[in-house]
């Protein structure tokens, strides 16, 4: 098991459970949050701590200075200062707390909807949020209680208002940031509702800054409380208020200076601890970020190992079916098409590999089937059948019904997949609460069985455990489990075995072989090994730069290669080397999708390329049964011709 520092929170929560961790341990955290606690218990239990009645008075005690009758003296009526202080926190308190729960719940649903939807959404919020923000505070402050009277709740209320678009734009880009990290993707992937995601997995990475910004408002709020009482446009005497002291004191400061004292440390010290503590939770959480931030790259080093013309309808007995499938998406120069024309089938039960250098567009298609492209990818035309649904006329909503549940992924990174705040069981039970629907008691058997099913030692141990604890081969294991959750037909492995081991890769090979066998459902493989290829795979398909070049039975394909491209991957593969010569390797390099060239993509690194290669389209060929090549000279690759002896190499 690998073994490195936690970084992460632990448990439900854990996130804003770790900065507040993080906080107390800091001195200036605890004192500020000790204070807070004192002054809100204080307020809190002043009906049973508070020596006097608030509006008692006193005449023969005007004005005194602190005693043991008055700990902290009275005022010009004779009223005790320390008692008045506690109920005008209740007051003062009630009023912040009402402005900073207004902000939250408003800064964090804007925020989070902008971030995460994105879109019109996004640019509709944000022409809000920019409204807002220029409506001037205190002006608006004030024709609020012109209309209202002295209702300060109103008032506080209105205050929330004005402070949400501040808020909602740091969530907003924490979300943005948070959306693109792939165990979001995975929790799409499998099938979880949006609405779901951003509360369990995208707004707790938001605790942080909200914590800051709400601690920094609360403040704000605090003054501005004051103020309205201190100017007598908030609540009314004789009921207390921390400004109503204020102004109190100030009208006999010439008789008596400490009047103000008590007041006005509690307001200043009030500010000053809300100011410090969101200091101190920015400062935690910017260590903590770059703690993580240092232990994924780590973790990265560590795990990574050193390495047509398309018939007019699906196959009847596909459960996928994709036709002539042309992917785009944004580049700097505009929309680019990445994916061009691409056919594929499986068949339930079946294992289809997709082969190819990186950059021919494998992992595009993978997730143009899930429905999962970058953002502003758009799927330019085709058809995508699963099951005899239409997936590229699907709404995101139906899309999200049919991951998990017909279709899974299990990615080339899978402690990226996996929330790092959260345990395995805990990640594995809320997808087995979402798909089986069981009783709470039930949930946690179901998902021992998943972990027995992957064969991971100790079911109950890995439950417990935190992604930081598992080694890659266990992580991949638990990925395989979380997509095995739904029950799928059809499981999309991209790239599943190139950051573990030999060893490994080929326990999951067989692990994958296993579970095959077990649910009939059919796996896509992407991958760059041909090795993999040969051990899992019965057809293989072989990209090239956005282009299906080639598909055909794995052992046909691995006899007879028909097609350039195929028969150099096969003969520079490192199985197929003779020992003591120089590896073969394909001259040149797969080319940018805005580079392609007119022809046959593979034109200029293929010898047998003719005029006619350079020219148009090159039409997809079906020399034998059940075999398909994107090459006018298939007969001469069959013969071996133009790749110095790669047929001989390959039928090896």
């Amino acid at each position: 098991m690998t073994t490195m520092p936690t970084t992460s929170a632990r448990g439900r929560g854990g996130d804003s459970a770790g900065v507040w961790r993080a906080v107390i341990r800091r001195p200036l955290g605890a004192l500020s949050l000790a204070y807070l606690a004192v002054v809100a218990t204080a307020a809190i239990a002043a009906p049973w701590l508070a020596p006097y009645d608030p509006t008692a008075t006193d005449l023969s005690h005007v004005l005194s200075m602190p005693s043991a009758d008055h700990w902290l003296g009275t005022d010009r009526l004779g009223r005790d200062i320390l008692s008045r202080l506690m109920y005008g926190g209740q007051v003062t308190l009630l009023g912040v707390l009402q402005a900073v729960a207004t902000v939250l719940v408003l800064g964090v649903a804007m925020g989070l909807a902008s971030g995460f939807l994105g879109g019109r959404v996004d640019r509709a919020l944000n022409w809000l949020i920019d409204v807002v923000l220029a409506i001037p505070v205190i002006i608006t402050l004030l024709v609020v209680l012109a209309v209202f009277g002295t209702n300060e709740t109103a008032a506080m209320v209105t205050l929330g208002v004005l402070g949400a678009p501040g808020l909602a734009r740091v969530v907003r880009g924490v979300t943005l940031a948070v959306r693109q990290e792939p165990y979001i993707a995975a929790a799409r992937v499998a099938g979880l509702p949006s609405s779901y995601i951003v509360l369990r997995h995208v707004l707790p990475r938001c605790y942080g800054p909200i914590i800051v910004q709400a601690s920094l408002f609360a403040g704000v709020s605090l003054l501005t409380e004051t103020g309205l009482g201190y100017l007598g446009l908030g609540v009314q005497p004789p009921t207390p208020t921390w400004g109503g002291m204020v102004a109190d004191a100030s009208q006999v400061i010439d008789q008596q200076p400490w009047m103000l004292v008590p007041a006005g440390a509690v307001i200043g010290l009030g500010i000053l601890a809300f100011g410090l503590l969101g200091d101190v939770v920015r400062d935690a959480t910017g260590q903590r970020g770059k703690r993580a931030a240092s232990t994924r790259a780590a973790r990265r080093g560590t795990l990574r190992a050193e390495p047509a013309a398309h018939p007019a309808s699906a196959e009847p007995a596909a459960l996928l079916s994709v036709r002539g499938l042309s992917v785009a998406l944004p580049t700097a120069q505009g929309t680019t098409t990445v994916v061009e024309d691409v056919d594929l089938d499986i068949n339930p039960g079946q294992t289809v590999g997709i082969v190819g250098e990186s950059g021919c567009g494998k992992s595009i298609t993978g997730r143009a089937i899930l429905g999962l492209l970058p953002a502003g990818g758009t799927i330019a035309s085709g058809s995508i059948r699963l099951g005899g649904d239409e997936l590229t006329t699907m709404t995101k909503a139906e899309l999200a019904r049919l991951r998990g549940r017909k279709i899974a992924l299990i990615s080339q990174e899978p402690l990226a997949g996996l929330d790092p705040v959260f345990t395995v069981g805990q990640q594995i039970d809320e997808l087995v609460r979402r798909h089986d629907r069981l009783p709470r008691r039930h949930v946690r058997a179901r998902t021992l069985e998943l972990l027995t099913a992957v064969r991971l030692p100790d079911p109950e141990g890995v439950a417990a455990r935190y992604p930081y604890q598992l080694s890659g081969g266990m992580a991949q294991r638990v990925v395989i489990a979380l997509a095995l959750a739904g029950r799928p037909e059809l499981l999309i492995a991209d790239e599943p075995t190139t950051a573990l081991d030999v060893t490994v890769q080929a326990e999951i090979l067989d692990l994958l072989r296993q579970l095959q066998g077990e649910t009939g459902m059919a796996i896509l493989l992407i991958t760059h090994d041909w090795g993999v290829v040969a051990d899992l795979c019965d057809r293989a398909y072989v990209m090239y730069a956005g282009h299906m070049v080639e598909s055909a039975p794995t052992e046909e394909m691995f006899d007879v290669p028909l097609h350039p491209y195929t028969a150099g991957l096969l003969r520079s593969s490192p199985r197929l080397a003779e020992p003591g010569l120089p590896l073969p390797a394909i001259e040149g390099t797969v080319p940018e999708p805005r580079d392609w060239p007119a022809g046959c993509h593979f034109a200029p690194r293929c010898p047998l390329a003719t005029a006619i290669c350079r020219e148009g389209a090159i039409a997809v060929a079906k020399p034998e049964e059940n075999r398909r090549t994107k090459c006018i000279r298939f007969d001469e690759v069959r013969r071996g011709e133009g790749h110095d002896g790669a047929g001989t190499l390959a039928r090896r």
